[in-house]
């Protein structure tokens, strides 16, 4: 080595020396510099091992003045971060861990050279104080990203194994097509909160050209509940018809800012080669896809915590029809809407003039202080957003001579109060109907109040109670009282469950026994059922029908969700031709001149694809 540098580096020294005693005087560096060393010392956490990183570390730390820094090169494996980042905090010094960035041949040469990351560690000499240290711990992800503080050092370990495993699923990736569902959160490096989820689809039957290898897809805001991209199967679909051998889906986060598709295209362009498939030529251009052209409109107008639904949102979006649609959203599940709501053109206009004004402000488009709370008659009440709400208003056509429903009074239970829409428009388009709403949650009631247009009256009342509770309670009473209509749609807060709507225990034997005891003779008991468990939706099935002789299944198209109709009599049982034909009666009767109705919404269309357990 002194041979080879002699004359292109005459002033550096070459010595052979035990890193475990160095001969150098103390604080005689501003900077070590170990590449490797750490790693092929620290090779297993025997005792001796141990001992001897000890003094070899003992040594870097007596050699560098205050201020002085120990820049050591790792593949970061778990014990060797441990111990480096164990010993250098405890002595008070402040860590950072960089990862190294990738070259961008590297990222697209047709066998990359190492599929691990390469960290640097960098360890800053702080003077010893009085006390305990002071324990800095921080990780720097991106070349040009600013350091994320960290709050401890398992924190910083899983950080960096988040790092490592993802450098693991781009190789794979790289090697590999069609390894199943992929998906991953890429975080704001300031902050580390989730800014763009991205689901990577590949299309092994399209034919590869120079030109289909890979694209990406922006999915605009709020839009990202919907089944074409929220769904494995819908993102297939959505890949086979874009034509691309990878495809990467993006959905935007809410609470994050977005300037608009050039910003993203830039902050993603680098990102989103790490995933590209082999055989990608270097240098070509990724194409950025969306729907329209933008990343759409979504507005937070209110956001609080509940203690029993946890982080919820409301929110405005803006629909593929330019109409706009009010949102709950429960943050623990942030890809299911809890309740939808259309609002009226004359609000979606001027909600939309406004954005204008405010983005000539600068102001972030999701701030909820930017739209005052939006009062009641800006829903469109006519308007049923979601089709399990109207498979379960079609079901009413069970109840028979549907031309005289609304001059018969009509007793309804509704168990699950959400935004309040379905007992709403039961309310609105029934008016002899007489309905009891149970809500377990107080603050869904104000949100249904405040946000959806909700409101209580002499015909509906809400229920802030348990619905087991409150159904056990009136199937005791002695005198009870019985419901022409029974409807659940409630949902599940145990995310662990198969099944997340109802809870399992509205479902149980015992219970249903009690829902019987308070339902018509010939009234109908509708239960809104999410199940991905099929053994377990098996379960739930005969159960009901073995309180429910009578009992029909509406598949809702593109989701999960499937509407069930109970009837107590098998005898009341209806062919297709004859529940279309009273579907027809009862849809003929609700469309009289003066109420308001919306043409899109075909009662019998929503029974056509019934079919009887």
């Amino acid at each position: 080595m002194k041979e080879r540098n002699a004359s292109r580096r005459p002033q550096m020294s070459f010595l052979k020396m035990d890193m475990t005693q160095m001969e150098f005087a103390d604080a005689s560096f501003q900077v070590v510099l170990d590449k490797g060393t750490l790693d092929a010392v620290l090779t297993d956490e025997e005792e001796k091992t141990l001992q001897q990183v000890d003094r070899m570390l003992a040594e870097v730390g007596r050699v560098l003045q205050v201020g002085g820094r120990y820049l050591c090169i790792s593949l970061a494996q778990a014990h060797v971060l441990k111990k480096a980042v164990g010993h250098f905090s405890r002595e008070g010094w402040m860590v950072r861990v960089h990862q190294v960035a990738s070259s961008q041949d590297q990222v697209l040469e047709a066998e990359p050279r190492f599929s691990l990351p390469v960290f640097a560690f960098i360890m800053t000499k702080f003077r010893p104080g009085p006390g305990s240290a002071l324990q800095i711990f921080e990780l720097c992800a991106q070349e040009q990203g600013k350091p994320v503080r960290l709050e401890s050092a398992e924190r910083l370990a899983e950080a960096v194994r988040e790092r490592q495993q993802y450098a693991w699923l781009c190789g794979q990736l790289y090697r590999k097509a069609g390894l199943g569902s992929v998906s991953l959160d890429l975080c704001d490096g300031d902050t580390g909160e989730p800014r763009y989820t991205l689901h990577v689809v590949d299309s092994p039957a399209v034919k590869p050209s120079r030109d289909n290898h890979f694209a990406i897809f922006i999915i605009p805001q709020g839009r990202e509940t919907e089944w074409l991209f929220g769904m494995e199967e819908g993102r297939k679909q959505l890949a086979a018809s874009a034509g691309f051998r990878r495809l990467i889906t993006v959905a935007l986060h809410r609470g994050q800012q977005y300037e608009g598709m050039d910003s993203i295209q830039a902050e993603l362009s680098a990102r989103v080669l790490e995933l590209a498939p082999a055989g990608m030529p270097t240098q070509q251009q990724v194409p950025f896809l969306s729907v329209g052209g933008d990343i759409g409109v979504r507005t937070v107008q209110h956001q609080a915590c509940s203690p029993l639904s946890g982080n919820y949102v409301v929110e405005d979006v803006q629909g593929d029809d330019k109409r706009y649609f009010r949102r709950l959203i429960f943050l623990s599940n942030r890809n299911v809407v809890q309740s939808e709501a259309r609002l009226l053109k004359d609000v979606s206009h001027r909600a939309q003039k406004k954005r204008k004004k405010d983005r000539k402000k600068q102001r972030p488009a999701d701030t909820p202080e930017d739209l005052p709370a939006a009062p009641g008659q800006s829903i469109d009440k006519s308007y049923l957003c979601c089709e399990h709400h109207k498979a379960m208003i079609a079901g009413l056509a069970l109840l028979r001579s549907p031309e005289l429903l609304l001059e018969t009074p009509l007793a309804l239970l509704v168990v699950g109060l959400g935004g309040g829409s379905l007992p709403l428009f039961v309310h609105d388009h029934f008016p002899k109907s007489c309905i009891d709403a149970v809500e377990i949650d107080p603050s869904m009631l104000e949100v249904a109040t405040q946000w959806f247009g909700f409101s209580q009256s002499d015909r509906m009342k809400v229920h802030i109670a348990d619905g087991l509770d409150y159904i056990t309670s009136l199937a005791g009473r002695e005198v009870r009282p019985h419901y022409s209509v029974i409807m659940f749609d409630v949902d599940s807060k145990d995310p662990t469950l198969g099944m997340s709507c109802p809870p399992p225990a509205f479902v149980d034997q015992p219970f249903l026994q009690k829902v019987k005891s308070i339902l018509t003779p010939e009234g109908v008991f509708i239960l809104n059922l999410v199940c991905r468990d099929l053994g377990l939706k098996d379960s739930v099935l005969t159960g009901l029908k073995a309180v429910f002789p009578l009992l029909y299944v509406r598949r809702i198209e593109g989701e999960v969700n499937e509407i069930l109709f109970c009837q107590l009599h098998p005898e009341q049982k209806l062919s297709t031709p004859e529940l279309l034909e009273m579907a027809q009666a009862l849809e003929q009767t609700l469309r009289k001149p003066g109420r308001g109705w919306d043409d899109t919404y075909i009662l019998s269309e929503m029974l056509k694809t019934v079919k009887i357990v």
